[in-house]
């Protein structure tokens, strides 16, 4: 399937074309057809890195009216970073077409600076849950007759305690006209209920399944391993990979910050991502991160969260994650748009069997090395 066929529009394309990206990934073939009629409630399911704000992105914005001043589309995203990523993708997709006027917000930046931007035509909201819960207490927003909602990595969001805001959000933008667009990796009992309640039972459901869900571009490699060695085989991975760039994951806050200034302390340079720092910190590491000056990063699941950062050529988990969902989100910040990744587990006896757990779960495959 090309674009075209799919009914995005030539000036669009163009757009896209300039970014790189010429073929539908199987969730935006999967979806945009659906969207672009824009008459139902859809569920989409599919895993990280997988092109769905192209998914819902572009339909979205051939539903925009331009003439139209005030909101009529809101998208919800987990983290700031992933709001922003999202909002800078709408603004690139509409390089050649009808300006369509985009705000971004979320906590970490003062209010009043945003409530200020969204003073100016805003058609298109992107939004965490709860700096728009603020915002909305402010009636500095109005949501009440949007025609969209989109709900982005929505298990993520669920994950970080939005449930309630969530809620809230959904009851504020009940007109009969609103049509709810979910994406997720993965549907949680707690996400279900939401969708029972909200999502119309007759939405359209699309499940990229599994064996098209779990990139095939990843390679899965584990290193068994005495917790007292970990460290010493980490090292030597992380010299084996030159320079090339990776994320490296631990369980807890505590162990972000150790692991991050033993590596410091054996001459790897490495950025700390964890839930405690300031923003300002956090946007500083992603930055260096972002423009390559920085190679490394130890980071927690949650602080990971929205992170989109092209040609990483692995990760490592220094920790296996609790949650099956936590490994596919952990291991996808890899391999992406067709290239190629490692993602390696380094595990103590204990942890095998989480692995072999993993294998059965995911239908993967781990390669034991050295």
């Amino acid at each position: 399937m090309t674009f075209k066929e799919l009914g995005v529009s030539e000036n669009i394309i163009k757009g896209l074309n300039e970014m790189g990206i010429h073929t539908p990934t199987k969730i935006q073939e999967a979806a945009i057809p659906v969207l672009t009629e824009g008459t139902v409630d859809f569920v989409g399911q599919a895993q990280t890195g997988t092109g769905k704000t192209a998914a819902f992105g572009l339909p979205l914005l051939a539903q925009i009216d331009p003439a139209k001043k005030q909101v009529q589309a809101l998208i919800l995203s987990p983290t700031r970073e992933l709001g922003q990523q999202i909002a800078k993708q709408l603004f690139k997709f509409t390089k050649y077409s009808d300006k369509v006027f985009t705000e971004a917000v979320y906590g970490g930046e003062k209010i009043d600076i945003q409530i200020a931007r969204l003073n100016r035509p805003t058609q298109i909201v992107v939004a965490t849950p709860g700096r728009l819960i603020d915002l909305m207490n402010r009636k500095a927003v109005d949501i009440s007759a949007i025609k969209t909602l989109v709900l982005d990595e929505a298990d993520e969001m669920l994950s970080m305690g939005f449930k309630k805001d969530l809620t809230t959000i959904l009851e504020a933008t009940k007109s009969p006209e609103r049509k709810v667009w979910l994406f997720s990796a993965t549907i949680p009992q707690d996400l279900n209920e939401i969708i029972n309640k909200y999502v119309d039972k007759n939405a359209r459901r699309v499940n990229i399944d599994k064996n098209d869900a779990v990139n095939t571009g990843i390679m899965h490699q584990f290193v068994s391993e005495d917790d007292n060695k970990k460290l010493d085989t980490l090292a030597y991975f992380l010299k084996s990979m030159g320079k090339q760039r990776g994320i490296i994951f631990t369980k807890t806050k505590a162990a972000a910050r150790t692991l991050a200034g033993q590596l410091n302390a054996k001459n790897h340079e490495v950025g700390l991502l964890e839930g405690d720092m300031l923003q300002k910190d956090r946007d500083k590491v992603m930055r260096a991160f972002k423009n390559k000056s920085l190679r490394l990063l130890v980071s927690t699941d949650v602080a990971a969260r929205g992170i989109d950062v092209a040609n990483l050529a692995f990760v490592v988990h220094y920790q296996l994650p609790e949650q099956t969902d936590y490994y596919t989100h952990r291991s996808g910040r890899t391999a992406r748009a067709g290239k190629t990744g490692i993602s390696l587990a380094l595990v103590n006896q204990y942890e095998l069997k989480k692995l072999r757990q993993l294998e059965r779960e995911l239908g993967i495959k781990f390669t034991q090395i050295r």
